[in-house]
């Protein structure tokens, strides 16, 4: 079994220590370590975390491998520091059967870049009129937990109550995406100021706010599990916070690009900008960074949805929605949140690893970096700045609004169960 010491590493922002690793597993932690034979990485006081957990990733296989591939897509993700990536069920033919979310399931252990844990849909066809094979999915080689229609809601409320009531009998989980379908039709944008300026259609935040209070309700009155998808307004943080202060089991996610980037930015009408939900506001920025640091929303999820060059360079009406952000999230968590002071390298462990791993109930991964847990293990140059290149991306595709921006940070090693799927920021 081969050996890693990692030394001088600030596991979770601490002091400096040393880390081995033996075979899969950490085997010691301290000061001055020495093991004959292992492969040395000198750590010079970057930050070590657990691997980076996303509840929210767009592989595109099987049926868009023009944008994404299960390969380059766990590529990109071990670049991004990730170990585990959730693949959602929107792909052609949807992941609504064992057989799709199986399929899934062995490209990834066979990309061996990153886990990933296929994510089943809650509706046949994302159709939301039938519930999808449910048990089933759960019942497969890939052991579904969480369930998703993301990119389209399930809007029905009957058909989410019965969802919700099935996957309790196996403490599963329904992923929400929050959009209710009348109130966004034709929309193109955040409704505000900017669009009415714009001349663009309006996509409201009540849209997503009446959603998801009609979701916390419904997990509250059968006592299930509901995870709300991509929040991006202050509105929809203030429900989760309430829903929350009544015990209800509700939890919720946001985007980098949420955290980051408000509509101001569609005045360009680069449809790279084009998202769903769409950029908000800086009020709404600040609520959601707010939230995050204060726990009200669980964690991070990078909702890294690839598209080949032709879906976005186009006019904006015609443009796909979506931005890639798995090779990007853990800078923008850092410019957001950790440089701000609103977070500390352990709270950034807690919303980008933890919590989504015990979310998505995904074993092995989310775990303490201790003597004997798996070496699932990012190590991050927090003292990095470069502008952000496309080019040299491992996904696929290259939609991403941060393209020339300059971001802190990089992440240099990627470790999964103790082997090096990155080094020195190249793949493995």
């Amino acid at each position: 079994m081969s050996k890693t010491l990692i030394r001088g590493a600030k596991v979770l922002g601490g002091e400096p220590q040393d880390v081995l690793i033996d075979g899969e597993t950490i085997a010691e932690i301290g000061t001055g370590l020495s093991a004959e034979g292992a492969q040395v990485v000198e750590a010079g006081g970057k930050i070590l975390l657990p691997g980076l957990v996303d509840l929210h990733t767009h592989l595109r296989e099987p049926g868009r491998e023009d944008s994404e591939t299960v390969l380059t897509g766990t590529k990109a993700a071990a670049v991004g520091g990730f170990t585990a990536v959730h693949a959602m069920a929107n792909t052609f033919p949807v992941a609504d059967t064992a057989g799709v979310v199986e399929q899934v399931w062995r490209l990834g252990k066979e990309s061996g870049y990153c886990d990933v844990q296929p994510i089943g849909a809650v509706t046949v066809g994302l159709e939301g009129k039938k519930l999808a094979e449910l048990g089933a999915m759960h019942e497969s080689a890939a052991g579904v937990r969480v369930f998703s229609d993301d990119g389209k809601c399930v809007d029905d409320a009957v058909i989410m109550r019965r969802a919700l009531e099935y996957v309790k009998a196996f403490d599963g989980v329904v992923a929400q995406h929050a959009q209710e379908p009348r109130l966004t039709e034709g929309a193109q944008m955040n409704e505000g100021i900017v669009s009415a300026e714009l001349g663009l259609g309006g996509w409201p935040a009540v849209a997503e706010e009446s959603i998801i209070a009609r979701d916390v309700l419904l997990a509250a009155h059968v006592g299930s599990r509901v995870h709300i998808c991509h929040l991006s307004t202050a509105g929809s943080v203030e429900i989760v916070r309430w829903a929350k202060s009544k015990g209800w089991n509700v939890t919720a996610e946001v985007t980098p690009h949420h955290l980051l980037l408000t509509d101001e930015l569609v005045r360009s009408y680069n449809p790279v900008y084009k998202v769903n939900p769409p950029l908000r506001t800086e009020a709404d920025v600040l609520a959601l960074r707010e939230a995050l640091a204060d726990g009200t929303i669980d964690c991070v999820a990078t909702d890294h949805a690839p598209h080949p060059h032709e879906d976005k360079d186009c006019e904006w009406g015609a443009a796909a929605m979506g931005m890639v952000g798995l090779e990007t999230a853990l800078s923008v968590v850092q410019h957001t949140m950790v440089d701000s002071g609103l977070l500390d390298w352990a709270g950034v462990a807690d919303r980008m690893s933890f919590r989504p791993a015990h979310i998505g109930r995904l074993e092995g991964h989310g775990r303490p970096v201790s003597v004997g847990e798996p070496a699932n293990l990012t190590l991050l140059d927090s003292a990095y700045r470069g502008e952000v290149d496309p080019a040299g991306f491992a996904s696929r595709s290259r939609n991403t609004p941060y393209e020339g921006r300059e971001l802190p940070g990089r992440v240099t090693h990627t470790f999964l169960r103790g082997r090096a799927t990155v080094v020195d920021g190249k793949l493995a």
